[in-house]
């Protein structure tokens, strides 16, 4: 064995190298971790806030107030036309984003997502310069003895124009899962194109078309921006339940913090469902699967 001397100093200064390296990759995954949970507070804090804010009797007070029932209604009314409408016309436009060449489906895919990155207000401005009485259609409309802006029918097709894009993303990403040879087998068993795509396309896309539904459903449930510049806020008409928050901070905040507290709820059931509908969906398919 065959001491040396100048390899000592090497290795310390390996073992400093080494050393100081665990130091900064500690100070960097502490400081990273102080980041995420400073965003995560400023998610939850909000949140946290309004549930402390409210109280039983602050809650039954809320709800009894002229404003609760009939945003409720109207909600629940027109975000269920507008779903039927986005999924219905929707899905067959998301099958062709999914099964088309990306050459022929690039523009259409870029002008649906547009609504996604433009500003509500922006929206709703748009809407009244197409459907308004001076608008691009308005007179056409008006000869038929259609009006269309500040009625309920106008808060529908806000929520359609602001919705869809969440639900034709979801449901193109859903479909491109979809394995085209399963839909070649079933041609080759005789299934015509429509039969195909009910029995194998729709079955294997479905939690993805759920969970695209759910998203489209709770952002119309929570327009605000589109639906007043283009429908208006009368109660009983166009008064969804954010323009109800909006009316009844000026009055009376416990009607506000109410409807505000049921539309947080409403949230976190379309959130549960998203993460827990899936699973479900795949365990139900799996059980009937297993049935001889």
């Amino acid at each position: 064995m065959v001491y040396c001397p100048d390899a000592m100093p090497e290795r310390a200064d390996v073992d400093r190298e080494g050393t100081t390296r665990r130091s900064s990759t500690a100070v960097a995954s502490i400081s990273g971790y102080a980041l995420a949970g400073l965003l995560v507070a400023l998610l939850v804090l909000p949140l946290l806030a309004l549930l402390l804010a409210s109280s039983p009797a602050s809650m039954q007070q809320g709800m009894e107030h002229r404003l609760f029932g009939p945003a409720l209604w109207l909600s629940a009314k027109t975000t269920a036309v507008s779903l039927a409408i986005v999924v219905v016309s929707g899905t067959p436009l998301a099958w062709w984003l999914a099964t088309a060449r990306p050459g022929r489906t690039r523009v259409v895919a870029a002008l649906v997502d547009l609504p996604i990155v433009i500003p509500p207000a922006v929206v709703g401005v748009a809407l009244l310069e197409a459907f308004g009485r001076q608008g691009l259609l308005g007179p056409a409309l008006q000869a038929v003895g259609i009006t269309l802006p500040f009625s309920s029918a106008a808060v529908v097709v806000a929520q359609v124009v602001v919705s869809s894009p969440f639900y034709v993303q979801a449901a193109a990403n859903a479909f491109r899962r979809v394995d085209p040879d399963l839909m070649a087998v079933a041609r080759t068993l005789g299934a015509p194109p429509p039969a195909a795509f009910v029995r194998v396309a729709l079955p294997v896309a479905m939690p993805g078309l759920v969970g695209g539904a759910a998203l489209a459903w709770a952002r119309s449930v929570g327009e605000f921006g589109a639906t007043l510049l283009f429908a208006g806020n009368f109660p009983g008409t166009t008064q969804t339940m954010p323009l109800a928050i909006y009316t009844a901070l000026e009055s009376d905040v416990d009607a506000a913090v109410a409807i505000a507290v049921v539309l947080a709820g409403m949230a976190l059931a379309v959130l549960v469902a998203l993460r827990i509908g899936p699973v479900v969906w795949q365990a139900w398919r799996a059980r009937g699967e297993q049935r001889p």
